[in-house]
This record gives C-alpha cells, sequence and structure tokens, in this order.
C-alpha cells in the first residue's frame, strides 16, 4: 500500500498492471507472485479506500504500508528507513503496535509544517510523520490482518514542506502540472522545491533499494506482525 506509484519505485518493476473497479473506483493493482501493490492517492481517506479495495479483491494475508515519511527527530536523515513499532492516528490518538518495528510512526492529516512537526514530537513521542498508514492499519484490524509499514524519510525536521494542500485532488492525486506552474510564477519557491525533488528522488531511490530483493519483501510480508489497537493514554 502506498500513496503514489514514486513510493513503490522496485516494486512495479515486472509487475502484472491491473486496473480493477471497487465500489464505483477504479484503482491500479501491480502483480507479481504472492505480492500485489496499489496506489491509493494521498491522505487518509484515499488509503483508507485502496486498503479496503485491496481486502476485498484479493483477501491479502498481511498489509504493508510502504512510502514516503517526514522526520520529527533530528537523527532521522533523508533517505533513513523506519519501520516503526507504533503507529499513532492524529485524529483521534489511536495506537496500532506492531511486533519487530522500533520507534513510532504519527499519520496526520495534513502535510506537516515544521512547527506542526515539532508540536506532534512532542505531544505523541513519534520519530516520523505520514499521511496514510493509520488508515491503513485500521483496515487490517478490521479485518483480522496483519500489518507492518516500512517508510523512507524524505523530509528533515527542520525542512519546510512547500503549499501542496491545494495541489492534491479529492482523490489524493498530486496535480503536478498545476504545481509547476504556481512554483514557476514565484521565484522565492524554486531552492525549496529543488531541495524537495532531490530529497524525494533520493528516498525513492533508498527504498527502490530496500525493496529490490523480492526474497527479502517476501520475508516481511510473510513475518506475524500483528496490530493492536488502543486508545492514546
Amino acid at each position: 500500500m502506498a500513496a503514489l506509484e514514486l513510493e513503490l519505485g522496485g516494486l512495479t518493476k515486472n509487475c502484472r498492471r491491473v486496473e480493477r473497479e471497487y465500489e464505483g473506483r477504479k484503482f491500479t493493482f501491480f502483480e507479481q507472485a504472492e505480492i500485489v501493490a496499489v496506489c491509493g492517492g494521498i491522505g487518509v481517506e484515499p488509503a483508507r479506500r485502496a486498503a479496503e479495495a485491496a481486502i476485498a479483491l484479493y483477501h491479502p494475508a498481511q498489509l504493508l504500508s510502504v512510502g514516503f515519511a517526514g522526520a520529527l527527530d533530528s537523527n532521522l536523515r533523508v533517505g533513513a528507513i523506519f519501520s516503526p513499532a507504533a503507529v499513532i492516528d492524529a485524529r483521534d490518538g489511536s495506537r496500532s503496535s506492531i511486533e519487530g518495528g522500533q520507534g513510532t510512526l504519527i499519520t496526520f492529516p495534513a502535510v506537516a509544517s515544521v512547527k506542526q512537526k515539532a508540536n506532534l514530537s512532542q505531544a505523541y513521542g513519534a520519530q516520523a510523520v505520514d499521511m496514510e498508514a493509520a488508515a491503513v492499519v485500521a483496515a487490517a484490524q478490521a479485518h483480522g490482518i496483519r500489518f507492518t509499514a516500512t517508510k523512507v524519510i524524505s523530509d528533515g525536521l527542520d525542512f519546510e514542506m512547500p503549499e501542496t494542500a491545494k495541489f492534491i485532488d479529492a482523490q489524493g492525486r498530486f496535480q503536478t502540472a498545476r504545481f509547476a506552474i504556481h512554483v514557476g510564477l514565484r521565484p522565492w519557491l524554486w531552492r525549496r522545491v529543488a531541495i524537495l525533488a532531490r530529497n524525494t528522488r533520493m528516498a525513492a531511490s533508498v527504498l527502490d533499494g530496500y525493496f529490490r530483493n523480492s526474497s527479502r519483501l517476501l520475508k516481511d510480508v510473510a513475518e506475524p506482525k500483528i496490530p493492536r489497537i488502543s486508545s492514546n493514554p
């Protein structure tokens, strides 16, 4: 489960691309042997819809949330692989535990600013933030399916993300052309966007390398990492 195809990287190589429909929405799945990948879009709702579609259409033994995350810890640099022991949903404070991981990932419903990153770190003791994992783990828990997450850091603790919310449509798709025009007319954004592009390429390359060996991914899928849901104290 990923938000964007860029995050899947090498996972889509040599896969069969299949378009299937679920509850009136079309999803593109990448099939290979025991693994099926899908890009649900950016945000909790697109991730939830994609997870439900994958569960209904493929009956998986485990859901694996992969993709980019922002650092809430200065020790996590761009390109660092982060496999959490817990996922927190910032919307209601619910916490899901994952056996075998380390640290805490929090799912926040918007692109977090530097100030928001500091607040999330202080309030929840999390080391990284994303926008989808909690929705995927909730779907897994609802169906009694194992869950795990593997994220790569794409923006550091002190990196201020450019405004992107208005370029994400209701389906969670990023409108790249509109964003490029927006940035092109604002020279003061060029350097920050160039840094973001460089960091994103680096993060995607690292994640691609991490999963390049299919046996490694199959090992991750086979490990019994079962989500446990509890209320945040």
